[in-house]
């Protein structure tokens, strides 16, 4: 079940970062075709290049057709969505910035229960943020309220703040249950990079970097 959660957590931030991006693109590349275009259309006719001014303003009217005047406000949607999930998947992994030079510094029995206690009120604090989001999201429902592009409901938006608020409350949890039984914290080698280790320990790699000239021993 935990497998299953992951993955859905790993997908949703995924997806929501390349859709985010692919969007933007796209926006990017329609304001400044239509605006190139035009501009185009208006210098050949200037020129005396009918041929080539008819063609720009084509190119023109052809982009100017879709109307993208929404994307901006889906890509903010999706951040949002993205920024509360990847929070709960930070907690995870272990990669939320934190100073710990008091910490470290405390005998290994009384910084056990430091931790226990910081990652409980981790908790208590995602779960009131969700309790209170859940409570927002209902009268949000009751108002009816839309977005101004899109036109979305905007409980649909705002669901965000006790889906990713609650699935933070369990990481924490989940992350002290398994401190409090292993002592150990989830954490990231920020010098590793994935893909790296498997490609320069592979047979092939290695070959050719002992063959290579000033390789090292």
């Amino acid at each position: 079940m935990l497998r299953i959660l992951d993955r859905l957590e790993e997908t949703i931030v995924g997806s929501l970062i390349a859709a985010a991006t692919l969007l933007i693109f796209v926006a990017v590349l329609h304001r400044y075709g239509a605006d190139l275009s035009i501009k185009l259309s208006k210098w050949a006719a200037a020129q005396g290049l009918m041929t080539l001014s008819n063609g720009a303003r084509d190119v023109f009217l052809w982009v100017s057709s879709f109307d993208l005047s929404w994307a901006q406000e889906l890509c903010i949607f999706m951040f949002v969505w993205m920024a509360k999930f990847g929070a709960a998947y930070g907690v995870r992994t272990g990669v939320h910035v934190g100073v710990d030079i008091a910490l470290q510094k405390l005998h290994p029995g009384s910084r056990h229960k430091v931790i226990v206690f910081g990652l409980l009120c981790g908790a208590l604090f995602t779960f009131v943020i969700g309790s209170f989001g859940a409570k927002f999201v209902r009268d949000m429902y009751l108002t009816g309220q839309q977005s101004n592009d899109l036109e979305a409901p905007m409980w649909l938006v705002y669901l965000a703040i006790p889906c990713g608020s609650l699935l933070m409350c369990f990481r924490f949890l989940q992350v002290a249950y398994n401190f409090a039984r292993t002592g150990e914290l989830p954490h990231t080698d920020e010098s590793h990079v994935e893909g790296i280790d498997e490609v320069e320990n592979s047979p092939v790699f290695t070959e050719h970097a002992h063959a290579a000239p000033g390789a090292r021993p």
